[in-house]
Order: C-alpha cells, then structure tokens, then sequence
C-alpha cells in the first residue's frame, strides 16, 4: 500500500470515528483548556477569568498564545459575555527559522443558552431518583485585529473574523458530554472554516475533573495558492481545584492529531493548554444543574 494510500485511508478512518463518536455523543464542559465550548454560563453577576498559555506545532511551524487572558461575565443565568486577548507567538521552523510576537487578536462574543432541561425529580428535592439535565446554546463571537504590526509581521490573522456556532451538553450522575459545531465567517486573507469539536469526562469526588476532546476544524475554501488545511486532534483534560472550593483551579490539556502529520497538511504534532481558572462567585455549573428554580425553563 503506498504512502498516499495509507494517508487517505488513516484520514477516512479518523474521519469515520471522530463523526461516530460526535454523532452518538453528540450532546462534559467545554471552555478552557478545551478548544470547544458548552451551554454553561458562570451564573447572575458571576466572573470566570481564564490566564493561560497555547501551544499549536507541527513540522514546519508553531503558533503559542501566552498569557491569554479570557474574562467571562454572567448576566442572569442564561447570557455570558466575553472577552479575550493574548500576547501570540509565531514560529517558523527549519534552517532559516524564527519567532516573532505581538499584540494576538482580540475576541469578544455573547453566549445564550436558549434551551436548558431540568428532571422533576431534581426539581422536588429528590436526590435518590435518577438524575439527567441538557442545554442548548449560541455562541457568536467576533474577531479584530488590534492597531499593532502583529498582522503584517505574520504574528496572527488579519481580522474581521466571524464565529457562528451551536453547543450541546448533558449531565447523567458524574458524566458530564458536550459538543459544539460552528462556522467561521472570514475575509478574503483567510479561509473559512467549520469547527466541530466532543468533550466526554467525569467529576471525582473532589471536584476534580478529567476530560477527553476530540476536535476538528477543516477549511472549506483555500485561498490563493495554498492548500485546505485541516486539524483533527484528540487531547486530554483536567481541571483542579487549587485554592478554597473550586475558586481558583489548575486548568490544563495536552494532545496531537489524529491522523499521520507531515509538512503540507496542517495537523499538528501536539497541542497543549495550561494555565489557572479564577471563578468569583457561584460555581461554574451551579446555575444550570442546582438552582434550576431561578430559571423558567422547567419544562422541555
């Protein structure tokens, strides 16, 4: 079997599981240090404040956020509001290598989980009958380029940039699942893409959290005379409670791609996030599956 052979087969395979497993679970908490996000909200007047560093590299080069800094703020129980920006890093690999860094893009987007699911039983105060929640929500989040030389030394994309997407989770007893599908709408420098990306984990008894991801972003169009490139990656997560409870959390992932790497596909050799979570305020998902009796949204 020759080496293009096996690439496409090993590509169809990933493809294949990666469709399975987001079809069948299709419905863990997304967000930091994951790199697709949930329905989840910090809650009514709640912070979530993210400072963290990325890392993205394959054979040819790497791209490194940090810090970064993500703020979140909760207004009610169903809208979040963000904004982020990083200090980015660009590497190019190889003989004549180099790493240059600036001012990274600010992003800023509204979360609104329209849809959210409360059992009965978890309503009437019975915690010996079975419990099961899911929600639903949009995420859309803007991109620009901040007046720096950041865009015209390499350092990141030029902006606008236009993310449009849809999450999902559930929570059965400890298992928590979530996905997120979404489309980025972007200018003429910058090919669009589709992100589709499946958290499943499970929260130990002291709060602890350990996740695993699968995601993939593909273009859809290739711009100018370079190729479409596509990341499908698996990676691995946690978050830990470090300071009172669940306040201040260590936050952190580590992965690679799925599927074979080399020097024209765009996959990445690994992928890595860590940094530390600060929640000011109620619990990250206390809002969606303990007090479901500030919101209306008993009924399916």
């Amino acid at each position: 079997m020759g080496y293009s052979l096996r690439r496409t087969v090993s590509s169809l395979l990933a493809t294949v599981v990666f469709l399975t497993l987001f079809t069948i679970l299709g419905w863990a908490q997304g967000g930091p240090p994951f790199r697709s996000d949930d329905p989840d909200t910090p809650g009514n007047n709640n912070w979530e404040i993210n400072v963290f560093g990325t890392a993205d590299r394959n054979p040819v080069l790497g791209l490194y956020e940090t810090p970064d800094v993500d703020i979140n703020y909760g207004i009610g129980h169903r809208i979040q509001l963000k904004f982020e920006i990083p200090l980015s890093m660009s590497e190019v690999r190889g003989p004549s290598g180099h790493l240059d860094a600036g001012l990274g893009n600010s992003l800023m987007g509204v979360k609104w989980r329209f849809y959210a699911h409360h059992p009965k039983s978890q309503l009437k105060g019975k915690p010996g009958e079975r419990e099961s929640t899911f929600g639903l929500s949009t995420y859309p989040q803007f991109l620009v380029s901040n007046p720096t030389r950041s865009v015209g030394r390499d350092i990141v994309e030029p902006g606008p940039q236009f993310l449009l997407p849809v999450e999902a989770n559930a929570k059965f007893k400890a298992v928590l699942v979530s996905a997120e599908v979404g489309y980025w709408f972007t200018n003429q420098h910058v090919p669009r893409s589709w992100i589709m990306g499946t958290v499943v984990g499970h929260e130990f008894e002291n709060k602890s959290e350990l996740f695993v991801e699968l995601y993939d972003q593909r273009d859809v169009r290739a711009v100018g005379v370079e190729p479409k490139l596509r990341e499908s990656t698996i990676d691995i997560g946690a978050r830990i409670p470090i300071l009172g409870d669940e306040y201040v959390q260590f936050i952190g992932s580590v992965g690679r791609s799925i599927v074979p790497v080399n020097a024209t596909n765009g996959q990445p050799s690994w992928i890595a996030q860590a940094g530390v979570q600060f929640l000011i305020g109620a619990r990250r998902h206390s809002s969606d599956y303990i007090d479901p009796a500030k919101e209306n949204d008993q009924q399916p």
